[in-house]
């Protein structure tokens, strides 16, 4: 018999209990959409706005839009657009700040400027607006300021004026580079974004991926060798956390998958189960269940052990692909398994959506359940990847 997580009246009722938590209280009318909620809904800061949850909103509302949910939802993607315009973006430096707020941090990170490609190339798959020529000047002015030929690969960071650039060099920045060139290819079928989203993928998991034994590390320096150092002292940072992250390995799976359905190549389904395997062999907490954020480089010991949602939900994306892609029974196993421990633990059935984080037994430690850079993307995003994978 069926899972009733396999069952897509299951994930699209998910998807419904998700952007019913925010429906009530997300638009600001003073322009896009508050960024900080509580267990109940209720906003704590109405003030802050970050470039992150600016533009993932409206990527949840460009596809609520596209797949029927609404038809308020296109206004509210055109509304989310015009303060990325408005309020986000510099017109001197040709770039979106980073942070909004009582004191605006103006810094140009690659990681925000690829979300800003995600939510331009998901309002125009909806057909919201035309976003193609705005997506061609993101792409040429990240070719000027960010993309580094010699090593196919973005930099991270520049001052807020654009003169200094940050020797830091990650990976995170990258994946979502490439998710964001993958859906700006859906739009347009403009190859220069597929084409670039399969050069990332070659080099952040492929050549860099062996470089690190085979999963993806987080951290290099600026000649892009593994810098194995890099906040030792914070495996629990939010954007830049140290050891082996199961979340990025997986969202890795999903994304060389995706472009596999776009592009096909042998090596993306062996790399791709590769890493899915690595992450949840080593990731996955016996004791407590539930994939853990962080793992050390040699010992494989927990570096932390507390429960993302995001991590579960990639992984609950990734295990479908592969179940999907190669037929072997033991991913859908671990779909049902991924989804049976956010079921039990991070999914709140009395308000909806998802907490963001856990201990790692699973108990409760905030009560902030939507904090800036959260909006439920992740979730919203691996449910309805999960449908159209059942579709395809």
């Amino acid at each position: 018999m069926q899972h009733k997580f396999q069952q897509p009246a299951f994930l699209k009722q998910q998807t419904l209990d998700i952007l019913n938590f925010y429906e009530s209280n997300v638009f600001d009318s003073q322009g896009g959409f508050f960024q900080n909620f509580l267990d109940d809904g209720s906003v704590f800061d109405r003030q802050s706005k970050h470039l992150v949850s600016s533009t993932r909103f409206i990527f949840n509302y460009a596809e609520a839009y596209r797949r029927g949910y609404g038809e308020h939802y296109r206004d509210w993607v055109r509304h989310g657009l015009e303060h990325l315009e408005q309020k986000h973006y510099l017109s001197e430096t040709n770039h979106y700040a980073w942070m909004l707020g009582e004191s605006v941090d103006k810094t140009a990170m690659a990681y925000g400027q690829a979300f800003v490609v995600l939510a331009y190339a998901h309002a125009h798959l909806a057909g919201v607006c035309d976003a193609k020529a705005q997506l061609i000047k993101r792409f040429d002015w990240l070719e000027q300021y960010f993309y580094q030929s010699e090593f196919h690969a973005y930099a991270d960071e520049r001052s807020g004026d654009l003169s200094a650039l940050d020797p830091y060099r990650g990976q995170n920045a990258n994946m979502h580079m490439c998710e964001a060139f993958i859906a700006a290819y859906r739009a347009t079928q403009d190859r220069r974004f597929l084409n670039r989203a399969k050069q990332l993928a070659k080099r952040f998991a492929g050549e860099l991926c062996d470089l690190a034994g085979g999963m993806i590390w987080e951290h290099y320096d600026e000649n892009w060798l593994p810098d194995w150092q890099y906040n030792i002292d914070k495996p629990d940072d939010l954007f830049k956390p140290w050891g082996f992250q199961p979340g990025h390995q997986v969202e890795w799976t999903k994304l060389l998958l995706q472009l596999h359905q776009l592009s096909p190549e042998s090596w993306y389904i062996e790399r791709a189960k590769s890493l899915f395997d690595q992450a949840v062999t080593k990731g996955w907490d016996n004791e407590f269940g539930g994939l853990v954020y962080g793992f050390a480089p040699e010992t494989g010991e927990f570096a932390d052990g507390q429960k993302y949602f995001w991590v579960q939900a990639e992984a609950i994306a990734a295990a479908y692909r592969l179940y999907n892609v190669t037929g072997d029974k033991q991913y859908l196993v671990w779909y049902d398994k991924l989804w049976q421990y956010s079921w039990d633990h991070l999914i709140d059935h009395q308000y909806g959506a998802w907490f963001r984080i856990v201990a790692r037994d699973g108990s409760k430690i905030t009560k902030e359940k939507s904090p800036m850079g959260k909006v439920d993307y992740h979730t919203l995003g691996a449910c309805w990847d999960v449908l159209d994978t059942m579709t395809f």
